[in-house]
């Protein structure tokens, strides 16, 4: 991969945008990264916190649960407290809908036919267009229809997109299509089917995730695994790699995710290699260190740190940067050319520096 990224191997689907606060989602937008604060909503404070942190991670859209009353005349002042996109996790009461609107959130996620009576649905679509605030249809494998789950026996792709069809098609009777639409499951093959399916169905844009992906290192698996795939068939707008825990450890995975496929830059990005009995430096320290002091350099640099003269020089003298290993001494590159020779105690000032001037 050069530093400047490649093309995905399908072209990228071109979805109806929509636009959630100064963030715009589908078209030719790029795909924008997104997150859930798992505070209590009540609890401003801490949730402005969380807010904040996931912000400086990265995260460009921040959704929260609004289970209650209080937590929706709470939106009001978490919106005076940040200017990130907020979207309002909505289910069964309209009302709530109609009170984060009022908040002044950017985007709602709320399934129409279970808000309540086609009136009650109306209300808030009426609402939503006055304020030009799309809606996200979100369809859960873990909350599907009874009827469809009796016909099925069990969640399927199939499912999840007739549950979404379903809503789609509420939205779009009362003349709204500021939609966009997600199928998550946790299952990630029955998941990316249903992605597939519904991208040939409706041109709305498509918010991808694995849902209940796991804990970070698991987790963080499945989701490149089906977000990775779909970004590479050129499906999905916007991605939330769901983990256990902290929200904030979602935000480098998914960076990670749409940088690997070359969808957006976000820096530097370190290769190493996995070492082997031929290796005579510390390649993970120096990995480590090198990845650790680039965090705040743009730039999109490919950078690689290699452990013996095998395969050393040739990644070394593809990437932007490379140090090729010796015994505690290595090869420093630099856009292919041999600059110097160091010793390993200063390959990462020696790389950082360089990195920093170019």
């Amino acid at each position: 991969m050069k530093a400047t990224g490649i093309a995905v191997t399908y072209p990228r689907r071109r979805s109806q945008p929509v636009k959630v606060g100064n963030i715009v989602i589908g078209g030719s937008a790029p795909v924008s990264i997104q997150s859930m604060t798992n505070t209590d909503p009540c609890n401003v404070r801490a949730t402005l916190a969380q807010i904040k942190k996931l912000e400086k991670a990265g995260c460009q859209i921040v959704r929260l649960a609004v289970p209650d009353k209080k937590s929706a005349a709470a939106l009001a002042r978490i919106r005076q407290g940040t200017k990130m996109p907020l979207v309002a996790d909505i289910h069964f009461d309209h009302r709530l809908a109609l009170a984060a609107l009022d908040a002044g959130v950017d985007k709602l996620r709320i399934n129409p036919g279970n808000i309540g009576s086609a009136a009650k649905v109306r209300e808030v679509v009426k609402a939503a267009k006055v304020r030009k605030v799309p809606i996200r249809i979100g369809v859960n494998a873990g909350s599907l229809e009874k009827d469809i789950l009796a016909r099925d026996g069990h969640p399927t792709a199939r499912g999840m997109v007739d549950s979404a069809l379903r809503h789609v098609r509420i939205l779009e009777d009362l003349g709204f299509d500021a939609i966009v639409i997600s199928l998550k499951g946790s299952d990630v093959p029955m998941t990316i089917e249903a992605y597939r399916k519904i991208s040939r169905m409706v041109p709305y844009a498509l918010h991808l995730g694995i849902t209940e992906a796991g804990t970070p290192a698991a987790g963080a698996i499945r989701s490149a695994v089906g977000i990775g795939t779909l970004l590479a068939e050129g499906i999905g707008d916007t991605i939330r790699v769901s983990l256990s825990g902290d929200p904030v450890k979602e935000i480098p995975v998914a960076r990670e995710i749409v940088q690997t496929l070359g969808l957006r830059i976000f820096g530097p990005v370190v290769h190493a290699c996995p070492t082997c009995g031929r290796c005579k430096i510390d390649v993970a320290r120096i990995a480590a260190r090198v990845e650790k002091r680039m965090a705040g350099i743009k730039k999109p640099l490919k950078i690689a740190v290699m452990g013996c003269v095998v395969n050393g020089p040739g990644e070394a003298r593809e990437a932007d940067l490379g140090i090729a290993g010796g015994d505690g001494m290595g090869l420093l590159f630099q856009k292919g050319k041999i600059t110097a020779k160091v010793k390993e105690k200063d390959m990462v000032n020696q790389l950082v520096a360089l990195a920093k001037k170019m």
